[in-house]
């Protein structure tokens, strides 16, 4: 491509590329599970500009295009939740989704003094719990939400090598 992808922290003016790429991300997860009221294709711009506010929310660029982001806050006892970690489809399988998960696990670390990383995926949400293996997360639940979704939830703890950003 000739440009290097970066990432850096989202501002307000990223908030309808983020939203609109949430939207193409969550398409085959919905089709997947066969429900296309999942919470990223229903949230609305104004709900997404409010969590901008709320924690830390990173984008990866190329160029100025928004091609990939993810979000986390950590809550009083340290422990952060990371959700909606999206890449462009086009951007996917070229490690942006390691990078921005590392990217977001160091910020949270040094900005929010974050412990421990939770985050969850549908069970039949393969690529997704591959990366997350292979970034250290370990399966400590499993939540029926309905007869075809089932949330695994992971975890990991924040080590010396967490807090080290690829931002």
């Amino acid at each position: 491509m000739g440009t290097s992808v970066t990432i850096s922290d989202a501002t307000e003016h990223d908030a309808e590329q983020i939203l609109k790429l949430q939207y193409l991300c969550y398409q085959d997860e919905a089709a997947l599970y066969g429900d296309y009221t999942l919470a990223p294709l229903t949230q609305t711009l104004d709900d997404l500009r409010t969590e901008l506010g709320r924690g830390r929310v990173l984008v990866a660029r190329l160029n100025e295009e928004v091609v990939g982001s993810v979000r986390g806050t950590v809550d009083e006892d340290g422990t952060a939740s990371l959700v909606n970690l999206i890449v462009h489809p086009r951007m996917q399988r070229h490690g942006l989704g390691g990078r921005l998960l590392a990217a977001i696990e160091g910020r949270l670390a040094e900005d929010l003094e974050a412990r421990r990383y939770r985050l969850f995926t549908g069970h039949r949400s393969q690529g997704n719990l591959r990366l997350y293996r292979k970034y250290g997360y370990a399966q400590v639940r499993t939540e029926e939400v309905s007869r075809r979704l089932s949330l695994v939830w992971l975890e990991k703890e924040a080590t010396p090598r967490a807090y080290v950003t690829s931002a």
